[in-house]
C-alpha cells in the first residue's frame, strides 16, 4: 500500500533529476520514505536518491516496490500548475498508480520491477571535496557546450576549475575565494568527463542549490545535493574519461 500527497514542484524536481539517466525507475518504498538506485544503459553514470516522508504533504506506506515510466509521470506533471498538490495512490488490484491533480484522475499501469536490480554503489574515498552553488557550474557548462564533447574538472587547495578544449577553441571557469562555499583539498587533482552527462545532471539541479563536488584524479566525480528543502538527498556518480597515451 502506498498513498501520498506531494507538491507538483517537488515531484517535477525529482523526476527531472532521475530522467537525466533513465526512462523507467523502481522506487523502494518503506513507511519512512522512498529510495532508488539506478544506472544508465551505458553504465557511465549512477544515481542514488533518498526521499524522506517529510518531503510529502502526507504519506502512508507499507514496504513495497513501484515501477514507473517517467515519461508518463511527466505527462501528469503537465496537468499541474506550480503549487498544486498531486495525490498518488497505489491500486494493487489493477497494478496501477492513480494520480489526482485537482479534478483530473490519471490511472497509470505500473512497470514490472522483476528485472530491475539495484546496482551496487561503489564506496569511494575521493581526495577533494568542494561545495559551490550549482549556478556557477551551469554557467561553466553554457560556456563549454559549443567547444567540445568532454569537460575537465580541476581542484587545488584554494580553487576549482572547469575547462573544455576543442580543436581550435578553449574555455575555462575558475572559482576562488567567495565564489566557493567551502573546499577541502590537500593536493591538485583533475579528471575528464563526458560533457553531455555532466551537462544534463547539472542543468536539472534547481538554481540556488549548493552542490558538493567530490573529485580525484582519474576517478569518478560524485555530485551530492539536496532537494525538497533538504528532505530528499541525491548522490550522482559519473565515470571519468581516461585518455590513452
Amino acid at each position: 500500500m502506498f498513498k501520498a500527497d506531494l507538491k507538483s514542484d517537488t515531484l517535477k524536481g525529482l523526476v527531472n533529476i532521475i530522467s537525466t539517466l533513465i526512462d523507467e525507475v523502481k522506487f523502494t518504498i518503506t513507511p519512512e520514505g522512498m529510495t532508488l538506485k539506478a544506472v544508465d544503459a551505458a553504465h557511465v553514470a549512477m544515481i542514488e536518491m533518498e526521499i524522506g516522508k517529510d518531503a510529502f504533504e502526507s504519506y502512508e506506506a507499507e514496504a513495497c516496490e513501484i515501477g514507473l515510466d517517467l515519461d508518463k509521470v511527466k505527462s501528469v506533471l503537465k496537468l499541474a500548475s506550480s503549487g498544486d498538490i498531486i495525490r498518488m495512490e497505489q491500486d494493487d488490484t489493477h497494478g496501477r498508480l492513480v494520480f489526482k491533480v485537482g479534478n483530473i484522475t490519471r490511472r497509470m499501469n505500473l512497470v514490472d520491477t522483476a528485472s530491475m536490480n539495484d546496482p551496487k554503489v561503489p564506496q569511494l574515498s575521493l581526495a577533494t571535496d568542494i561545495s559551490l552553488m550549482v549556478d556557477e557550474l551551469q554557467k561553466g557548462i553554457r560556456a563549454a557546450e559549443s567547444i567540445s564533447d568532454h569537460i575537465t574538472l580541476r581542484a587545488g587547495s584554494d580553487y576549482f576549475e572547469l575547462s573544455c578544449e576543442g580543436d581550435t577553441d578553449s574555455v575555462s571557469l575558475r572559482l576562488e575565494g567567495e565564489s566557493i562555499v567551502s573546499i577541502n583539498a590537500d593536493a591538485e587533482v583533475q579528471s575528464m568527463f563526458p560533457l553531455d552527462y555532466f551537462s544534463n545532471i547539472t542543468k536539472a539541479i534547481p538554481s540556488g542549490t549548493v552542490v558538493r563536488v567530490e573529485l580525484d584524479s582519474d576517478y569518478p566525480v560524485k555530485l551530492v545535493f539536496a532537494l525538497a528543502d533538504g528532505k530528499a538527498k541525491v548522490n550522482y556518480l559519473l565515470a571519468p574519461r581516461i585518455e590513452s597515451d
